[in-house]
C-alpha cells in the first residue's frame, strides 16, 4: 500500500485503540505489514499490547505504546497529548475499542453495564474521533477514522445483548453524520461492522463456546479470523479506498 497521496506528503501513523488482542491487534499488525507506523492503546492487558508492539517492531516499523480507557474522556486527552510528544502527526485513528457485557436478555442486564458499553463503545469513540479532528487539523491533515461496529447493529442481537447492539448502531450513525460533517476537509469516516470473530470476545461475555453455536446462522457457515477483519479495516483507511466515507462496510459472512 503506497501511503503518499500523489498531491499530499501525509503522515504514515495510524492509532489503534483497543490493540492487544483480537481485532485490534489483528489490524496493528497487518497495517504494520503494510508500511505503518502504529500507536497501540490498550485499558488493562499492558504485556499483550507491548507483545504486539514487539512483532510490530520486527518487521521494521515503529510502533508505540499507550494506555487509556477510552471510555474516560480524561484518559482520551491524555492518550492524544501523548501521542503529540511521542509519535508525532497521525495519518488515522481506528475506533476499535468496544465491550459487550454479559450476554443475556435485556431485562436481566444491569443499568451500570448499559451505561459501561456506551461509555466505551459510544461516547469513547466520539471523543477519540473529536480529538483526532483536532489533531487533524492541526497537523494539516486530511486524515481517515474508522469505526469498528458489529452486525448487531442490524440483526439487533435479541437475548444476548440488544444494549451492544443499540450501542452499535449509535456509532454507525455517528459515522454517517460525522463522515459529511468532515468531508470538505478531505477527512474521511468510515466503519466496518464484524460479524461474530474468533477472539475472546465470547469468553468475555460469559459464553466461550458461543462460536459453536453461532456458525449454523452465517451463510459462510464460520465465524470470521482476526485478520479478515484487519484486511477490511486497512483497506478503508488506504488511499484505495480515498472516495468512500460514510460507509459502513459488513464484513459479516452474509449476515
Amino acid at each position: 500500500m503506497n501511503d503518499r497521496h500523489p498531491d499530499d506528503r501525509r503522515p504514515n501513523t495510524l492509532l489503534i485503540t483497543g490493540a492487544g488482542r483480537g481485532i485490534g491487534a489483528a489490524t496493528a499488525l497487518a497495517a504494520a505489514r503494510l508500511g505503518h507506523d502504529i500507536v497501540l492503546n490498550y485499558a488493562r492487558d499492558e504485556q499483550a499490547a507491548r507483545a504486539v508492539a514487539e512483532s510490530i517492531r520486527a518487521m521494521g516499523r515503529r510502533a508505540a505504546v499507550i494506555q487509556a480507557d477510552v471510555g474516560r474522556s480524561e484518559d482520551v486527552r491524555r492518550m492524544f497529548a501523548a501521542i503529540d510528544a511521542e509519535a508525532g502527526p497521525l495519518l488515522g485513528l481506528v475506533n476499535n475499542a468496544g465491550i459487550t457485557g454479559p450476554i443475556g436478555p435485556f431485562m436481566d442486564t444491569t443499568e451500570a453495564t448499559i451505561e459501561r458499553v456506551f461509555r466505551v463503545n459510544v461516547l469513547g469513540a466520539m471523543q477519540c474521533a473529536r480529538e483526532a479532528l483536532t489533531h487533524f487539523r492541526r497537523h494539516g491533515t486530511r486524515g481517515v477514522i474508522v469505526n469498528v461496529s458489529s452486525v448487531a447493529a442490524r440483526t439487533g442481537s435479541p437475548g444476548e445483548y440488544v444494549h451492544y447492539a443499540a450501542s452499535k448502531a449509535a456509532l454507525e450513525a455517528f459515522t454517517l453524520g460525522l463522515a459529511r460533517e468532515a468531508a470538505a476537509e478531505g477527512i474521511r469516516v468510515c466503519g466496518v461492522a464484524p460479524g461474530s470473530t474468533l477472539t475472546d470476545i465470547h469468553a468475555a461475555a460469559g459464553e466461550p463456546d458461543r462460536p459453536a453455536r453461532v456458525a449454523p446462522r452465517i451463510p459462510l457457515g464460520r465465524l470470521a479470523e482476526p485478520a479478515e477483519i484487519a484486511a477490511a479495516i486497512v483497506w478503508l483507511a488506504s488511499p484505495a479506498a480515498s472516495y468512500v466515507t460514510g460507509t459502513t462496510l459488513a464484513c459479516a459472512g452474509g449476515l
